[in-house]
């Protein structure tokens, strides 16, 4: 274990199998961030659909899924989901004891990874999120039986390129789903509603999108750099009878909070039925 904690990211060669849009953010955010240079990237597809965007970043590529394995012992499964167990079994017979396995397969459970790999195969299980194209994603990593503490520390180190990664239990993988995966989506319709507020009263559309855009984007940042609870930065912009706390109010009275905690609940609970299929 200690010979992976102490290898150099860019001297590991990095295999993808699957090609599709999570797969090429994650290469790309490796080889912008110099954690992995571009030549020592393989990745496999049925098809060069997906592959074309690889061989534009200077990665190499290939139709075999058994060649990534053959060439890579830093591997991530970025399958669908239904195809993985049929991709597992093509595989298994070339994983040896230097593979780490990362899958980023949503509902695929470490323990079915497993099973269908030869036994004491280090496997993680990685859930990442859309903003991981631009570098700012919000992953979480959960690990099997047999990856240890080093494995962990590999896989952190390399993914801070496409963003923040945070170890949690695997019991939490839905949980951060139902936040952080659906969560891009909610950020994108209480964007588009505050611009369309702003229209509303009369700016532009494109700089009340604009102007929305950014405001979400700073206020992340604030949070992030300060850790602060987000109720003490909201007192902040609050002032006695000002326009922030007549706006709170109106979306107290609209439900704001509860219908947000539900939708959580809502991805959450739908992330959990995927998985138990």
């Amino acid at each position: 274990m200690a010979a992976v904690a102490a290898a150099k990211p860019a001297s590991r060669r990095v295999g993808f199998v699957g090609a599709g849009r999570m797969a090429e953010a994650i290469a790309q955010g490796l080889i912008r961030a110099g954690k992995v240079e571009a030549q020592q990237v393989l990745a496999s597809a049925p098809t060069d659909r997906n592959l074309c965007r690889f061989r534009a970043l200077g990665c190499q590529t290939t139709h075999s899924n058994q060649e990534v394995l053959q060439g890579c012992s830093l591997v991530f499964l970025a399958t669908k989901p239904h195809v993985l167990p049929a991709v597992l079994a093509e595989v298994a017979p070339v994983v040896t004891p230097e593979h780490i396995l990362v899958s980023v397969a949503a509902g695929v459970s470490l323990s079915s990874l497993e099973e269908l790999l030869p036994p004491n195969t280090r496997v993680l299980r990685v859930s990442p999120n859309l903003p991981c194209v631009v570098q700012e994603g919000a992953m979480a990593l959960a690990r099997g039986r047999h990856a240890g503490s080093g494995e962990v520390e590999l896989l952190r180190t390399l993914l801070e390129a496409c963003g923040q990664c945070e170890e949690v239990p695997e019991a939490q993988v839905d949980i951060h789903t139902g936040l952080s995966g659906s969560g891009v989506a909610f950020a994108c319709l209480f964007s588009e509603a505050l611009a369309e507020g702003a229209v509303k009263m009369g700016m532009p559309s494109g700089l009340a999108h604009r102007i929305a855009a950014q405001t979400l984007m700073g206020t992340a940042r604030m949070l992030l750099q300060k850790g602060q609870h987000p109720a003490l930065l909201r007192a902040d912009v609050c002032t006695p009878g000002g326009t922030t706390i007549h706006g709170l109010h109106a979306l107290e009275q609209g439900g704001l909070r509860a219908a947000t905690m539900s939708a959580v609940e809502a991805a959450t609970c739908r992330a959990k039925e995927l998985s138990r299929k």
